[in-house]
């Protein structure tokens, strides 16, 4: 993310599964975990230098586009988001992870996120302050697996998926 950019700016990226989903054998990604890391230009950690007053950064990792915007809780396509809250006042900076990946699904890989998309998306933001004088840079590490899935399985992800992209 650039250094300076305004307060609300959104950035995204994209990490390319094409390799690991496969529809004719039912390979799917289940991810387990999801960490975000961020950092400055010369791989640093402090927070202070990352926004020019109190703020937070913000990020989300989905499996349909949402283009650059943040999207709500109940979206089915968010699979993790979390936030950095930086008080230069008080010099504290607190990294919280809001969203796991989903863990309610029906199927027997109910303990991951699955995606049949051969395509996640990160998204990161800045909110109430402008980003500091340094580029900020955020780093999504994704725990998955490769995993075959029933057709019937396979088809109700997929159904469920593209519904929600609307």
């Amino acid at each position: 993310m650039a250094n300076g950019s305004a307060d609300g700016s959104r950035f995204q990226g994209s990490i390319d599964l094409g390799a690991y989903v496969n529809v004719a054998t039912g390979q799917a990604i289940a991810i387990e975990s999801v960490d975000f890391i961020w950092q400055t230009f010369d791989g640093g950690s402090n927070p202070e230098s990352m926004v020019a007053a109190n703020g937070s950064l913000g990020a989300q990792l989905t499996d349909l586009n949402p283009g650059t915007a943040f999207i709500l809780a109940d979206d089915h396509s968010l699979v993790a988001s979390g936030s950095l809250s930086i008080d230069q006042g008080n010099n504290i900076a607190t990294h919280t992870t809001d969203l796991y990946p989903d863990n309610f699904g029906p199927s027997a890989l109910s303990e991951s996120f699955l995606v049949v998309n051969d395509t996640l998306y990160l998204v990161g933001g800045v909110d109430g302050a402008a980003l500091g004088t340094v580029n900020v840079y955020l780093t999504a590490r994704i725990r998955c697996r490769v995993v075959k899935l029933s057709n019937k399985d396979w088809m109700a992800i997929a159904i469920q998926s593209t519904a929600s992209d609307n």
